[in-house]
């Protein structure tokens, strides 16, 4: 089976924020989708090792940034490669904004939120599949939405070369060392699994 054929589904590229009491956190997605108009719902699948998910396993509430293609790199460096349980990702951060449910959402770099309020969640083993409905939404920005391959062509650099031996997260770039890399191995930056890993020629 070519596994490279599932990453020709059109994806787009999110930050899913959220709040429990003080804390502030947000991760990058590429698995929301609207699946009813009446009522308005969307879905979010998140990984369970992702802090976010946790938060909104616990209060239920959540914003989705619609990343625009004018987002720089350090962005998905911010949300994606860092974990909120080491780090405040909003150190030293700016560009973003509270919605009206108290949770923060790009203020620059994103098009759109989206405000979700969860009704259900499906537990997908690894994942988290949380059904919610939109309880605001506004237009940020005329831009285009970047979607998966945008970024791959467009964002994220071009993987440098090494001497060091093993496998290269295809996502993220993240280097395992040694020969054979495990079928249960979860990349510790962007937590994807052995599937989403190619060899370093």
């Amino acid at each position: 089976m070519d596994n490279a054929a599932i990453f020709k589904l059109s994806y787009g590229l999110f930050v899913l924020s959220a709040k429990d009491g003080e804390k502030d956190n947000g991760c990058i997605v590429n698995t929301v989708q609207q699946v009813t108009t009446t009522p308005n719902r969307i879905t979010v699948a998140v990984n369970k090792g992702n802090f976010t998910c946790e938060m909104i396993s616990k209060t239920g509430a959540f914003n989705v940034s619609v990343l625009s293609t004018d987002v720089p790199f350090d962005i998905f460096k911010r949300f994606g490669f860092q974990s909120g349980r080491d780090v405040d990702k909003l150190e030293g951060f700016e560009d973003y904004a509270r919605g009206g449910n108290g949770i923060i959402h790009l203020s620059r770099y994103a098009n759109a939120v989206i405000s979700g309020k969860v009704v259900d969640t499906y537990d997908l083993g690894t994942h988290i599949l949380f059904i919610a409905d939109v309880t605001d939404a506004k237009v940020l920005s005329d831009k285009d939405s970047v979607t998966y391959d945008y970024y791959h062509k467009n964002i994220k650099p071009a993987p440098q070369k090494t001497e060091k031996k093993g496998w290269r997260c295809k996502i993220c770039g993240y280097i395992y060392e040694g020969e054979e890399l495990p079928e249960d191995f979860i990349c510790p930056i962007c937590k994807h699994g052995a599937a989403d890993f190619e060899p370093i020629e």
